[in-house]
């Protein structure tokens, strides 16, 4: 198995940019990538992003229900 096969396993999927990935943060049952967390942490209010964020991290406000 390849390294690629292996970082896919053991991936988890970002609620930010929906890709799997190795390291991130976790915020109550949910998973942040660094890439991700960086980019959140360096956008400033003014820019556009920053709304996209915002709707992204809602996620974790409510996170969703499964029955």
């Amino acid at each position: 198995m390849n390294s690629t096969s292996l970082q896919h396993l053991n991936g988890e999927t970002c609620i930010i940019c929906d890709k799997e990935k190795a390291t991130g943060i976790h915020l109550y049952t949910s998973f942040i990538c660094v890439e991700c967390e960086k980019n959140i942490t360096n956008t400033q209010t003014s820019d556009p992003k920053y709304q996209y964020y915002l709707e992204k991290l809602r996620r974790v406000k409510n996170p969703p229900l499964y029955s």
